[in-house]
């Protein structure tokens, strides 16, 4: 008896491990089996979203058809409330427009197309329109934040993590930074088998070093210069000395030809005017100090969709075909591999298509100048970007209100293209102050863009934001119309910057700072704010074309900063 109650005990033991056993091996398998499942969901989620990525332009749900903007009766009155009826403006399509400068972007992410062919020889609507409305770069965080538009909370939220996130940004004070250990590491640097022209500019640098101190600098602003008496000095070494020769290879549109108004006029403008000196250009290249090759970025952009190139690369193997021509049939080039050459382009593509190895030496003056895109301060000088309404009224109402008289203190109007401005106009288009005038885009008759001039000369602050890229005609507009520009760009160097002390008349907000915006400028203390203005007003004359060039305008400031990156670059 006492046994078969133990073989039983010991049966029971058995049965009770083995079902343990056999429970441990179906939870084993019911993990095993959700581990399973969802890393099936994750790779169809990563094909779904990789077939998708980035959505095409086409697919984006069309943008709010509709915003408000209040016009400005009376822009010298302090009460908002009379500024006049909100009115409602319908806007046709998904693009987003503005009054201010022509910015309407139908722009192509020329990394994504680089490679592109068009098959079909007919021109489509799009590229159409694309020619006709100033295109732009985009990249895929700019094309989600269109497509996120009908969704502005949603989508600037996303956007408000994605710049959190951002890759290092290089701030005003390391560009300070940079600019002054090139230039001091610069002073010593000697050419190894100089010819006359280099001996020149040697003579040249030392002179600039070692410049006298001015106290009477009579039409210059001392203090929007880091240095005034050394500027002086550079400047009319410059007036003395340079020679330029301009190559005559090149066929039109890309070379010899360019557009003289919209927001890439600057390339064409300086395009003519360094054609037309007398002073600065030599038929003789030997006498030459530097060499100009006259290439519109616009027009070498345009031909793209003009069917007369297949693809981005063709555009750049065009101009690598233009230097090597250039290269075989002169020595000027392969004497210094480039070094004293420079380029004048304004489009966004511009850096891309000067970026090849053979124009790396290149002294390059660019609209998009972004440091974390290959610009090098030192050698690369920044080009400002002019929205020119009239080829033959340039500098047409210009001017603005006494720093009294402004009673707004700051002013944006324009598109949402890009990552930043959905961020800027999420925080601030709907705020409580009434001193804040952050608005989306405005339409482009002539009332609307008479409204957004009449705002920026009643506004202390201009809000100079980027768009797809580091550059925006709104930094110079402030200048235009008397306003202290507020740069929110990170990683871009301002015009001028070899010379012009920027915080002396400019605001420069970094990208994460965007929420604390109005307390940035509320602490900025009226003193300041009004020598700020006056400085606007002082620096004024060096961002104005004339069609015949002045002295210190923005033709030969742009002449002197090629001027100066080549004598410290020697």
């Amino acid at each position: 008896m006492a046994t078969a109650m133990a073989a039983m005990i010991q049966r029971s033991h058995v049965g009770r491990r083995s079902w343990r056993f056999l429970i441990v091996i179906a939870m084993a398998v019911f993990v095993l089996a959700i581990v399973v499942i969802v890393q099936c969901s994750s790779i169809s989620y990563g094909i779904g979203r990789t077939s998708s990525w980035p959505p095409l332009l086409e697919e984006a749900p069309e943008a709010s058809s509709s915003f408000l903007v209040s016009p400005i009766n009376n822009p010298g009155i302090s009460d908002d409330s009379k500024l006049g009826e909100i009115q409602k403006f319908n806007l046709v399509g998904n693009t987003s427009v503005s009054a201010s400068s022509n910015d309407v972007d139908f722009g192509d992410d020329i990394e994504s197309i680089s490679n592109m062919e068009f098959r079909d020889r007919s021109r489509p609507p799009a590229v159409e329109q694309a020619i006709e409305l100033e295109p732009k770069n985009r990249e895929p965080l700019q094309i989600v934040s269109m497509a996120l538009s009908k969704n502005p909370e949603k989508g600037s939220l996303s956007l408000s993590k994605r710049l959190g996130r951002k890759k290092h940004s290089t701030t005003i004070s390391q560009m300070n930074s940079q600019l002054h250990h090139n230039l001091v590491s610069a002073i010593s640097k000697r050419p190894q088998r100089p010819s006359a022209r280099d001996r020149e500019l040697l003579s040249a640098k030392m002179q600039i070093v070692n410049a006298p101190i001015v106290k009477n600098t009579p039409g210059l602003h001392a203090s929007s210069f880091w240095n005034v008496s050394r500027f002086k000095r550079s400047y009319e070494l410059m007036e003395r000395m340079l020679k330029v020769y301009i190559y005559k290879e090149g066929e039109k549109p890309v070379f010899h030809q360019s557009r003289m108004r919209g927001i890439y006029a600057s390339e064409g403008w300086f395009m003519k005017l360094m054609k037309e000196s007398k002073k600065f250009g030599v038929r003789d290249p030997r006498k030459a100090h530097l060499f100009y090759i006259p290439f519109s970025s616009e027009m070498l952009r345009k031909e793209l969709y003009r069917k007369s190139f297949q693809s981005v690369k063709e555009l750049e193997e065009h101009l690598k075909s233009y230097v090597n021509h250039i290269s075989h049939k002169y020595s000027f080039w392969n004497r210094s591999s480039g070094a004293d050459h420079f380029i004048a382009g304004c489009h966004d593509w511009a850096p891309k298509l000067t970026s090849n190895h053979m124009m790396s030496n290149c002294i390059r003056a660019l609209c998009n100048a972004n440091v974390a895109k290959g610009f090098k301060i030192g050698k690369d000088t920044t080009l400002p970007v002019t929205s020119i309404r009239s080829q033959e009224r340039p500098l047409q109402d210009i001017g603005g209100k006494p720093p009294l008289e402004r009673h707004i203190l700051a002013f944006f109007a324009g598109g949402k293209h890009g990552s930043l401005r959905p961020v800027l106009l999420q925080h601030w288009e709907a705020s409580k102050y009434l001193d804040m005038k952050i608005l989306g885009p405005m339409p482009r008759d002539v009332e609307s863009k008479r409204i957004y001039r009449e705002y920026m000369k009643s506004s202390k602050y201009c809000i100079c934001a980027k768009g797809y890229e580091v550059h925006t005609p709104r930094i110079v507009e402030a200048i235009y119309y008397e306003c202290v520009p507020v740069i929110i760009s990170d990683n871009y160097v301002p015009p001028f910057f070899e010379v012009l002390n920027w915080e002396e008349f400019a605001v420069f907000v970094a990208e994460k700072d965007i929420p604390r915006l109005r307390e940035i400028l509320v602490e900025i203390p009226e003193e300041k704010y009004v020598a700020m203005q006056s400085s606007v007003r002082m620096v004024q004359q060096h961002f104005l074309w004339h069609k015949a060039p002045l002295r210190y305008d923005l033709f030969h400031m742009i002449l002197h900063s090629v001027w100066h990156n080549r004598v410290f670059g020697n």
